[in-house]
């Protein structure tokens, strides 16, 4: 016999195949009644999970906005994600785009006729050295993600994308790196390191085409007794559209109004939690300041970018919006809400023992011994609060959620503010906290810093009609 050959059964009587196959035809009648039961469960069941899923999804739409439904394409990626993996793969591209994407949103105003519009934006970069000193923040983070020659084109490949025309950097200490880029995209820059031993600093840019420097001028706290941090003033003045010059001109005209002139304020605040005493001196200080220059060349709008240390929930963002504070109303070391909401801060300056105020504390908050209350003359406005935005990114403030992430605070220490002169058109919306949470820290391969990029575009409020 031949290996693999098998023999041939002898002939069965045609009775016996006739039984056989009525037999094999119930059987596939039972196989196919059995098939089709089945799928009638499985399409019930999947019309069930397809209902769950347009239910999650649309509790996640952005405010103001109404509900939008899903694509059809989009709709059910969810659902087929856990049965093929062409399934999987299309929901992790489509996670990686959320992860990716920030969105804008737009105010109420009508600002179609706004001729004069700037896009400002506060970033804090995150200073190489800082990065180099504190491993134990960035320990989920890979080491080619905290690179710095990587992290400088991934920021300016950033500002690019957001068409920015003012910028206010902090915890720059590679000015160098970034005023050669920038000037290759239009920018001119004026940078002031920190005094003492830090090697970091704040930086403002602008765009050279629409902005010229008219006044720049420097804060340093040292000079109060207030550590070793800075910031920035400076006066800048918007060219005039060419077109619009020759038609003045023509008509022999002179514009309706002067130049558009801009205060553009930038700080960085001490960081310790502890010295609330220090971080409102520094703030108040800057604020006055930013007040007598703006009157000094004619009463002109202010906008501040800036890390201030401090979240919306704290004291310091009450003096910042309202224009004063009593002091005695808050413990010294929680007036910056980094150690009252202990979830969002935890780090080594955490101290639950109450506080009072010494006469020197109170010099360097107030700037007189005996004073409780601060206050300043500018009437500010945070520009994210005037720019409704979606449930999950924003708090009760109408700030974002988290400005900043690394492994012991997430949360919101960035502002831009602006006063009544400017009105917010848009802003950018920063990521969501799950979002962030899934990314296990920044810098990422998406972003360049540990704290995200405020963006905004101001238009001047004498533009718009109602207004």
């Amino acid at each position: 016999m031949k290996r693999g050959h098998r023999p041939q059964p002898p002939p069965e009587p045609s009775s016996s195949r006739a039984a056989t196959v009525t037999k094999r035809k119930h059987h596939c009648l039972q196989q196919e009644q059995s098939r089709s039961s089945k799928s009638n469960s499985n399409s019930r069941h999947a019309k069930r999970c397809r209902t769950r899923i347009v239910s999650e999804s649309e509790t996640l739409t952005v405010v103001p906005d109404p509900p939008r439904t899903l694509p059809a394409s989009n709709r059910f990626e969810r659902l087929h994600s856990s049965s093929t993996p062409r399934g999987k793969q299309r929901h992790k591209k489509s996670s990686a785009r959320d992860c990716n994407n920030r969105q804008w949103v737009s105010s109420s105003c009508d600002t179609s006729n706004c001729e004069d519009k700037v896009v400002v934006v506060s970033y804090n970069i995150l200073g190489v050295e800082n990065a180099l000193k504190h491993p134990d923040l960035y320990y989920k983070v890979p080491c080619k993600f905290l690179d710095w020659d990587r992290r400088k084109i991934l920021i300016c490949e950033e500002i690019n994308h957001y068409n920015a025309s003012i910028l206010c950097f902090q915890e720059v200490d590679r000015f160098d790196d970034l005023d050669n880029l920038f000037q290759n995209n239009g920018f001119k820059g004026v940078y002031k390191a920190r005094t003492g031993e830090a090697y970091d600093g704040c930086a403002i840019f602008w765009k050279d085409k629409l902005f010229t420097l008219l006044h720049q001028e420097n804060i340093e706290f040292r000079s109060f007794a207030l550590r070793d941090n800075v910031a920035q003033l400076c006066v800048l003045e918007m060219i005039q559209n060419q077109s619009e010059s020759e038609l003045y001109t023509e008509r022999s005209m002179s514009p309706p109004t002067l130049s558009r002139r801009l205060l553009v304020g930038n700080i960085h605040v001490l960081f310790n939690p502890n010295r609330g005493d220090i971080k409102l001196g520094q703030v108040r200080i800057f604020l006055e300041r930013a007040y007598e220059l703006s009157q000094e060349w004619g009463d002109i709008p202010v906008v501040i970018g800036g890390d201030l240390n401090s979240l919306p929930q704290s004291a310091i963002y009450q003096f910042v919006a309202s224009s004063k504070l009593d002091i005695h109303l808050h413990d010294r070391r929680k007036i910056s809400g980094q150690l009252e909401y202990p979830s969002q801060c935890r780090g080594r300056f955490q101290n639950q023992n109450p506080a009072r105020w010494s006469d020197e504390e109170r010099r360097l908050a107030t700037g007189s011994g005996g004073a409780t209350h601060v206050q300043h003359q500018l009437k500010l406005s945070s520009a994210y609060h005037g720019v409704p935005g979606s449930c999950r990114t924003r708090d009760n403030h109408g700030e974002p959620l988290a400005t900043s992430y690394h492994s012991k605070f997430m949360g919101t220490v960035d502002y831009i503010w602006h006063t009544d002169e400017l009105v917010p058109v848009r802003a950018l919306e920063t990521l969501p906290i799950d979002i962030l949470r899934r990314s296990g820290g920044l810098p990422s391969k998406k972003w360049g810093s540990d704290h995200l990029a405020l963006v905004c575009e101001l238009a001047f409020a004498d533009d718009i009609k109602g207004i």
